[in-house]
């Protein structure tokens, strides 16, 4: 698919790290992009904004300031099982965010675990979800494409 999303973190920094904004995008209930205030912001670095969740981090923090409009551009590509369970295909997404690519084709390892290893459990289609994080977030303009 391509899913394109604007997002604002809180323009009023409260909190450090993962409390500014934290968020995500998860792909068939289980790829995470990162959603997160990185704009003079340390927190680990496969869990800053445009990460994907525990498995790469960003090329580039292309972060504007806390409560401006930023702009996702994904393409996603799903992975494929085969009708024993095992995955044939892995997956990949490429990321642009604020129109700079942060994530170039990068092959998803499996699930984005907060704690372990990737798991690569067989599933078929699954909705894309916003992550409740418990931080103020405002989304717009989201829309998705089949491709």
């Amino acid at each position: 698919i391509q899913l394109h999303l604007e997002f604002r973190t809180p323009a009023i920094i409260e909190s450090e790290g993962q409390g500014r904004g934290n968020s995500g995008i998860f792909f068939q209930e289980r790829y995470e992009v990162q959603i997160l205030d990185s704009y003079q912001n340390r927190t680990y670095s496969n869990g800053q904004c445009g990460a994907i969740y525990k498995q790469y981090m960003p090329l580039v923090n292309a972060s504007r300031s806390p409560g401006e409009w930023q702009a996702y551009d994904i393409i996603f590509m799903a992975p494929s099982f085969n009708e024993d369970g095992i995955r044939v295909q892995p997956g990949y997404l490429t990321v642009f965010h604020n129109g700079v690519l942060i994530q170039n084709h990068a092959l998803i390892h499996g699930t984005t675990e907060y704690i372990g290893w990737p798991k690569n459990v067989a599933h078929e289609e699954a909705p894309i979800m916003l992550q409740d994080h418990s931080n103020p977030q405002s989304f717009r303009n989201i829309w998705v494409r089949k491709l």
